[in-house]
Formats: C-alpha cells, sequence, structure tokens
C-alpha cells in the first residue's frame, strides 16, 4: 500500500479524523478477503490521485471491532468515506477505479 494511506487502530481513530482537514476515506479490509486483494489497488489510487483533498485510512476489521460496529460495516472490503462526522458514502463490495472516482469526485 502507498504511504499516503495510513493504517490505524481503534485508539487512532479519533486522532487521525480530528486531525483531518479533507474527507476521510475509510477502507475496511481483512487478511483473508480475496475481494480486498482487489480493491487494494484501486484504495491506493484514489489515495495517489486525491491526496491533496481526501485523507485515506486503511482498518483491518478482525482486530478493530468498535469501529467496524460504529461504521455498520457488514462486509469487506468496505468504504466510508466521512466529512465532519457525516457518511457520505457507504460503499461495501468490489470497485473498480473507475466506480470509486464517481463516488468520491462529488464530495471531493
Amino acid at each position: 500500500m502507498s504511504s499516503s494511506i495510513i493504517s490505524i487502530q481503534e485508539a487512532e481513530l479519533d486522532t487521525a479524523i480530528d486531525s483531518a482537514a479533507t474527507p476521510v476515506l475509510f477502507y475496511f479490509w481483512a487478511s483473508w478477503c480475496g475481494p480486498c486483494k482487489l480493491v487494494s489497488p484501486s484504495v491506493e489510487w484514489a489515495a495517489n490521485n486525491y491526496g491533496d483533498r481526501l485523507k485515506v485510512i486503511k482498518m483491518e476489521v478482525d482486530a478493530n471491532p468498535q469501529t467496524v460496529k460504529q461504521y455498520k460495516v457488514e462486509g469487506v472490503p468496505a468504504l466510508r468515506l466521512v466529512k465532519d462526522g457525516e457518511v457520505l458514502v457507504n460503499y461495501e463490495g468490489a470497485i473498480t477505479k473507475a466506480k470509486l472516482a464517481a463516488l468520491l469526485e462529488p464530495h471531493l
């Protein structure tokens, strides 16, 4: 994953969100998840292409159950775009770069 993607744990969540001057894209994933391996390049692409307008945070679901519950993640891969504490985009499942761009651009 790109250095522009920040991997965090639940204990770091508030600091990561509070320090964000831009919308935050949460990428919820799991090591055992095949579709996550397909989505990772698209998330990296978003971090590299929208890094000036978007903060990308990667969080492993098994180790962070409270955040998974807070963001109502029911399956992985899952994406949540959050701005000012409000979830603007809620997406679960595999996604292409084009579809990810279409979901993000109206909010950036």
